[in-house]
C-alpha cells in the first residue's frame, strides 16, 4: 500500500525555490508562487519497487543512435528486433541488470504515442509509422533477460543543430509554435509554458500507462545555455498576474522546471504500476545552475524523483574535476527517504585522450570508480554512458576490467 504524507514546501530567494512540489493528484494545475504550500508526495514505496540486485543497480544506457534504423537497409520488425535482442544479451552477458533505452529523443517518440509523432530514427522519416512498437518489443525482450528497463526521455529538445532535419506536421512544435522557445542551437519547449508542461507530462504518463516499464528517467537537458531572454515575455507575465513576493528570473525558471519534474514524478506513481522516476543531471554540481536544474531539491525533498544519477564523467586525475571531488559533492547533499543516489560512468571515455589525457594512463579507471562506489554507503549502483563502449576496440581493456569487477561483486 503507498503510504502518502504531507511536508511543506517554500519558494523564496533565500532557498531558491528549493522546495516546489505539485499536488501528486496528477494534472493538477498550480502556478508558480511565493506562497508556502502543502501538497501531498508518494512514500518510498515507489523507491522501493526497483528491483536492484543485492549488489545495485548496473545500468546502462542505450540511446537513440545505438538504436537507430535509420540507415540500415532493412527497417523491419525483425531487423530491429535483433538488433535489440544483441544489445540485451551483451548487456546481459557484461553483467548489467538495467537498461536505460532512449525512447523520446526529440520530441518524437520510439512507441506509439497519442501526443507525439514517431521518431526519424525508425524509417528516416519522422511521423512515419514503422509498422510495428518498438518500445513494446524492447520491454518484451527484457523481461525475458531478467533485466529492467527504464524508458530515458528528453523532455524539452525538438531540435538540436538541425536534428533532425525534418520534422513531422503533427509534431507538437510545428502544431502550436508557442510552447518552444527557439536559440541558435536548438529548440525546446518552453520550460514556463502550462500547455508543454501538460504535453510532456501526458506523454510521460501514457509510457508508464501502456508499457511494462521499471521507471521513466529525464536526462540532464533542462533551460538551454542560450536562453538569454526569449523567455522574458513569459517571466513578465509571471510578475503581472504574481500576488505576495516576486521571484528572481533565475528562481522563476528554477520553478518551471520543478514544476514539471514534480508532476512527471506524480504521473509516473500515479499510473505506473511500480515504476520510479529518475532524473540524471549533470555530474559537476555548479554546471546545473546554468540550466536551471535544482538538483539540490530534487535530492533533499520527496516528490521530485525516486532516483537521482548525476553523470560523474571524469576520470581519478582529471586535472580540472576528478571523480573523487565530484562524487563527494554530491554526495554531501542530503537525501529524502525515498530518494536513491546512483553514479553515471564515462564508458564512453574509456581509452581515449579525454580529461587531458588521463584516460590514456592506465585501463583500471572505471574498474578503480566502480570499486569506490561500491564502499560508498550512499551510492546504490551504477550507469554506464553507453552500449556503443561494450563494443569499443580501444575501451576493450576498461571493459573487461569494469566486468572482472562486476562479477566479483554479482558472486
Amino acid at each position: 500500500m503507498i503510504i502518502k504524507k504531507f511536508f511543506p514546501a517554500f519558494f523564496s530567494a533565500v532557498l531558491l525555490v528549493s522546495a516546489f512540489v505539485v499536488c501528486a493528484l496528477y494534472g493538477q494545475n498550480i502556478q508558480p508562487s511565493t506562497q508556502t504550500v502543502s501538497v501531498q508526495s508518494a512514500d518510498s514505496a515507489y523507491a522501493k519497487s526497483l528491483k536492484d540486485t543485492a549488489a545495485g543497480m548496473k545500468g546502462v544506457w542505450v540511446t537513440y543512435m545505438e538504436l537507430s534504423m535509420e540507415h540500415e537497409a532493412d527497417k523491419s520488425e525483425k531487423a530491429f528486433t535483433e538488433k535489440f535482442k544483441v544489445i540485451a544479451e551483451n548487456c546481459c552477458d557484461a553483467g548489467f541488470n538495467t537498461l536505460i533505452v532512449q525512447v523520446r529523443p526529440f520530441c518524437d517518440a520510439l512507441y506509439k504515442s497519442d501526443y507525439y509523432p514517431y521518431s526519424h530514427i525508425l524509417t528516416g522519416t519522422q511521423g512515419k509509422n514503422p509498422g510495428y512498437d518498438p518500445l513494446k518489443i524492447m520491454c518484451k525482450i527484457c523481461r525475458s533477460k531478467d533485466l529492467n528497463i527504464h524508458a530515458w526521455v528528453n523532455p524539452y529538445r525538438v531540435t538540436y543543430n538541425n536534428v533532425p532535419e525534418r520534422l513531422s506536421q503533427n509534431n507538437p512544435y510545428l502544431m502550436d509554435k508557442n510552447m518552444a522557445v527557439e536559440t541558435e542551437t536548438t529548440t525546446v519547449l518552453d520550460p514556463s509554458n502550462e500547455k508543454a508542461r501538460k504535453l510532456i507530462a501526458n506523454g510521460v504518463a501514457e509510457i508508464v500507462k501502456n508499457y511494462d516499464v521499471d521507471g521513466v528517467q529525464f536526462d540532464d537537458y533542462f533551460y538551454p545555455v542560450d536562453i538569454e531572454s526569449l523567455d522574458i515575455a513569459g517571466y513578465n507575465d509571471y510578475r503581472e498576474k504574481a500576488k505576495g513576493e516576486i521571484m528572481t528570473l533565475e528562481n522563476w525558471r528554477k520553478a518551471n522546471v520543478n514544476l514539471l519534474v514534480a508532476e512527471c514524478c506524480a504521473a509516473v506513481h500515479k499510473y505506473g504500476k511500480n515504476a520510479v522516476f529518475g532524473i540524471s543531471p549533470q555530474g559537476n554540481l555548479e554546471n546545473n545552475a546554468e540550466l536551471y536544474a535544482d538538483v539540490k531539491s530534487w535530492c533533499e525533498v520527496s516528490g521530485y524523483c525516486d532516483y537521482i544519477c548525476p553523470q560523474i564523467y571524469f576520470s581519478l586525475e582529471n586535472p580540472a574535476l576528478g571523480f573523487n571531488e565530484a562524487l563527494s559533492e554530491w554526495c554531501e547533499l542530503k537525501l529524502a527517504d525515498t530518494v536513491k543516489m546512483y553514479a553515471g560512468l564515462a564508458g564512453y571515455k574509456a581509452g581515449t585522450d579525454d580529461d587531458e589525457g588521463t584516460w590514456e594512463y592506465s585501463d583500471d579507471v572505471l574498474y578503480n570508480e566502480y570499486n569506490i562506489l561500491k564502499k560508498n554507503n550512499k551510492i546504490s549502483g551504477f550507469m554506464l554512458y553507453s552500449y556503443s563502449s561494450l563494443l569499443s576496440g580501444e575501451a576493450k581493456k576498461e571493459m573487461d576490467n569494469l566486468k572482472k569487477a562486476m562479477a566479483i561483486t554479482n558472486n
